[in-house]
C-alpha cells in the first residue's frame, strides 16, 4: 500500500485540550453551522424531489455526519492536519435526476461501487492519475449543469414566496457586500437566520403530523446492483469526489502551509462512502470551504483542534437527524429552495468560471447543454453522456487543448 504515514505521532487528550482556543472554537462553529443549513437544505430538496420519505432523508442525514464525524475525528486527531470530511454536495446534485428512474436501492449500490473504486485508487497510489484523466473544464461543465436547476430553484422561490425568499437574498447580498460583516457573519448563516424569522413571523411552519422522533432510527439498505446505475453514477460520482471536491480541498491546505496526504484521503473517502452507502448517504469527500475557513487563520499547528471539534459536532447532529429533518421539512419549500440556491451561487459562479475561461470550450459547451436538457440514453443519465460526447467533442475539436502545457 502507498499510504501516507503521519509525520508526527497523535496528540495525547492532553495536548488536544492545550491546542483549543477561542479562535479555533470559533472557526470550527462557524464551518458546521455552514455544512449544516445550505448542504443540508440540498440533501432535503434533492431527496424529496427524488421521492424519498423523511425517514430515508434522516437516515442519509445521519450518515453523511455521524459516519463522516468519526472519519473526520480519527484524521485530525492522527495526521495533526485540519481534515474534515463530509460528503459530496455535487454528487449529491448528480443523483437527483437519477431518483427519478432508478430505484434508491440501485443508487445506493451505485454509492457503494464508488466507494470501492476510490478506495482501490488511495490505496494503489493511482489517485492523481485518475484525477488528471478528464479535463476540468469538461468536468466543471458536468457540475454547472446539474447545479443549475438549484439557481433556477432560487428564482422560482422569489417568485412563489417573495416574503420568504427576498429577505433571504437581501441579506445574503447585504452580508457578502460588507466583507468585515461578512467575517463574523457569514452570508449563508445570515440567510438562514433571517429566513427562519420570516417564516415564523408568517405562520408557514407546518410540522408534519405523527410522532416526533428526536434521536437517529438509521435505516440499514441492501443495495442493489444494475448496470443503468454502475454506468450512469460511478464514475461522475467519483470524478466529483475527487476532481471537484478532493482537488479543491487538498489545494487550500497546501496553499495554508498544511500537507495533506492524498492517497490516504481517498482511500478515506472510498471506504466511508461504502459505510455511508449502508445508510443511504452519497459519497465521502474531503471539505473544501470548511477546511478554508479552519485553516485559514491562527497557528498551523493547532488547525487539526477544530477539525476534531467539528468532527465531535458533526457526531451530535448526526444523533438528532430525524428532529433536524423534522425541523426542516416543516417550513416552506421556497425556503429549502431559497437557502439551498444561495448555497450554490459561489459553486455556479466557479464552474462556469472554469469551464469557458480558456481550454476545451466547445467540449465544455456541449457537456453542459446535454447535461442540461437531462434526457437519459438508453435509461443512463445525461450527466454521464454529457461528459462522455463532451470530452469527444473537445478531442475531435480542440485537440491542441490536450497537449501537455497547452493554455
Amino acid at each position: 500500500m502507498l499510504l501516507e504515514k503521519p509525520q508526527a505521532s497523535p496528540p495525547a487528550l492532553r495536548q488536544v485540550c492545550a491546542d483549543f482556543g477561542a479562535l479555533y472554537l470559533s472557526n470550527a462553529i462557524v464551518a458546521f453551522i455552514f455544512a449544516a443549513s445550505g448542504p443540508v437544505a440540498i440533501i432535503l430538496s434533492v431527496g424529496t424531489r427524488g421521492g424519498l420519505s423523511p425517514d430515508d432523508l434522516a437516515s442519509w442525514i445521519f450518515g453523511a455526519f455521524f459516519i463522516n464525524g468519526l472519519i473526520s475525528i480519527l484524521f485530525c486527531w492522527g495526521y495533526r492536519q485540519p481534515l474534515v470530511f463530509l460528503w459530496s454536495i455535487p454528487g449529491t446534485v448528480l443523483v437527483g435526476p437519477a431518483l427519478v428512474h432508478l430505484s434508491f436501492a440501485e443508487v445506493i449500490g451505485a454509492f457503494h461501487a464508488t466507494g470501492l473504486l476510490m478506495l482501490l485508487l488511495g490505496l494503489s497510489g493511482w489517485v492523481r492519475r485518475a484525477m488528471g484523466a478528464v479535463p476540468m473544464p469538461i468536468v466543471m461543465a458536468m457540475v454547472a449543469g446539474v447545479f443549475l436547476r438549484f439557481g433556477l430553484d432560487l428564482a422560482f422561490a422569489l417568485r412563489d414566496a417573495f416574503g420568504i425568499a427576498a429577505p433571504m437574498v437581501a441579506a445574503f447580498v447585504v452580508l457578502s457586500a460588507l466583507p468585515r460583516l461578512g467575517r463574523r457573519l457569514p452570508p449563508l448563516i445570515g440567510a438562514l437566520l433571517v429566513g427562519g424569522l420570516m417564516v415564523a413571523v408568517l405562520g408557514r411552519f407546518e410540522p408534519a403530523a405523527g410522532e416526533a422522533v428526536v434521536f437517529a432510527r438509521p435505516h440499514l439498505y441492501v443495495p442493489a446492483f444494475s448496470w443503468q446505475a454502475m454506468v450512469e453514477l460511478v464514475i461522475p460520482l467519483a470524478i466529483t469526489v475527487l476532481v471537484v471536491q478532493n482537488s479543491q480541498g487538498v489545494a487550500i491546505l497546501r496553499t495554508n502551509q498544511h500537507e495533506p496526504p492524498v492517497n490516504a484521503i481517498t482511500a478515506a473517502c472510498g471506504a466511508g462512502s461504502v459505510l455511508t452507502a449502508l445508510f443511504g448517504t452519497v459519497s465521502t469527500c474531503l471539505t473544501g470551504p470548511v477546511s478554508a475557513i479552519i485553516s485559514g487563520s491562527g497557528d498551523r499547528q493547532r488547525h487539526y483542534a477544530a477539525g476534531i471539534l467539528i468532527g465531535l459536532m458533526s457526531l451530535a447532529f448526526g444523533l438528532l437527524a430525524p428532529a433536524f429533518t423534522r425541523l426542516m421539512l416543516a417550513t416552506p419549500q421556497a425556503f429549502i429552495g431559497a437557502l439551498a440556491g444561495l448555497a450554490m451561487l459561489r459553486i455556479l459562479q466557479t464552474a462556469f468560471s472554469v469551464s469557458f475561461r480558456d481550454r476545451h470550450t466547445m467540449g465544455a459547451l456541449v457537456t453542459f447543454l446535454i447535461t442540461v436538457a437531462d434526457v437519459p440514453i438508453f435509461n443512463i443519465g445525461a450527466p454521464f453522456w454529457g461528459l462522455i460526447i463532451g470530452l469527444a467533442v473537445s478531442w475531435l475539436l480542440e485537440r491542441d487543448d490536450f497537449r501537455p502545457g497547452a493554455r
